[in-house]
């Protein structure tokens, strides 16, 4: 179970025995958000419709008390027969590129319909709301590590910018919404993230070479493998998420994620050196607009909040592997044929 540590940046209490929103509550980082909070005791409302997230996901909750699962769409008005929030973690979004491009309308309507609606909701309830953006923002970026008062090199009519520029709508909305009416706004950048519920369909390049290397299928690498990414195990994020929320000094927007840069070779080694599988690797063209290095600057998350990284990539990938390796036994015929 995810813990937030005490330390003494300006944080106010924990939350206890609250009615807690989170859209996308089903999803790999919405179910792991949701198992912090009910340990606390508070009743999680986990709403979800289902595109990617899994009811699955919530299994470690499901003799709870405190867990309502509510399956609806964020691009619809939330619904009247929900209590009062005190707190709305706003984080429903397809995140990879094979889901977000799937229905790319709908992806960015997602981030503006649905922004919209956790907003006025938020205003409604005197709820404290958190948005769940993104590294992508900042696109194919010329400034490295990125820090954030960057403002991005992003292609707006891209195969990604239904969610690049989505996610940068929702930002302007979330920060303008917040200083015109007077609801308490959290904006978190995240960082390619990886763990235990991840997809393993869902493109993201983790995922993929994990589940090639355990089947023994070639691992599917784009480029000439020289791109980077940083890669945050999951409870250092949703760590940073909990601290973010409760900040009483937070500056809007903050990068989560782990300054550790790795190439995809390197990834792809470490990988099959874990495993201990023979998969060969496979080259294929870069996607359009595929950024080449991608790592955050958190010295504002280090400042403001007292968070870092714990997680080595190491560490965090031998527990993916784990999660994954269990995952395969209980369906075998898996296979995967593309990667990030």
């Amino acid at each position: 179970m995810i813990e937030a540590h005490s330390h003494s940046k300006a944080l106010r209490p924990i939350l206890e025995s609250s009615n807690i929103l989170i859209t996308g509550g089903a999803g790999f980082l919405g179910s792991h958000l949701a198992e912090l909070l009910v340990a606390r005791g508070n009743h999680v409302y986990c709403l979800d419709n289902f595109h990617t997230g899994r009811v699955a996901n919530l299994s470690k909750l499901q003799f709870t008390n405190r867990l309502s699962v509510v399956q609806h769409d964020v691009r619809d008005e939330l619904p009247d027969s929900l209590p009062a929030f005190s707190e709305i973690y706003n984080l429903a979004c397809p995140a990879s590129p094979v889901h977000y491009q799937a229905d790319p309308v709908a992806t960015a309507m997602t981030n503006c319909q649905g922004a919209w609606n956790v907003l006025r909701r938020a205003e409604r309830d005197g709820a404290r709301v958190f948005h769940a953006s993104t590294s992508e923002i900042y696109g194919d970026p010329e400034i490295h590590p990125q820090p954030e008062h960057y403002w991005g090199n992003v292609n707006s009519v891209g195969p990604r910018s239904c969610y690049d520029e989505g996610k940068r709508f929702a930002e302007t909305l979330f920060t303008d919404f917040g200083k015109t009416r007077g609801v308490a706004v959290r904006i978190v950048r995240i960082f390619n993230t990886y763990g235990p519920r991840m997809q393993p369909d869902d493109g993201r390049v983790v995922s993929n070479f994990i589940i090639q290397a355990l089947l023994g299928q070639p691992l599917t690498m784009y480029g000439d493998g020289q791109q980077t990414r940083s890669f945050c195990y999951v409870d250092d994020l949703i760590r940073g998420f909990d601290l973010l929320m409760r900040s009483e000094l937070a500056d809007s927007p903050v990068n989560i994620g782990n300054p550790g840069e790795f190439t995809m070779e390197e990834l792809a080694s470490l990988v099959l050196e874990i495993t201990g599988s023979r998969s060969p690797v496979v080259r294929l063209p870069l996607p359009v607009d595929d950024p080449k290095r991608r790592k955050p600057d958190i010295s504002k998350a280090k400042d403001l909040l007292g968070w870092k990284p714990e997680i080595s990539l190491r560490e965090g990938l031998i527990r993916t592997i784990e999660y994954f390796d269990r995952e395969l036994r209980k369906q075998p015929a898996m296979t995967i044929s593309a990667a990030e």
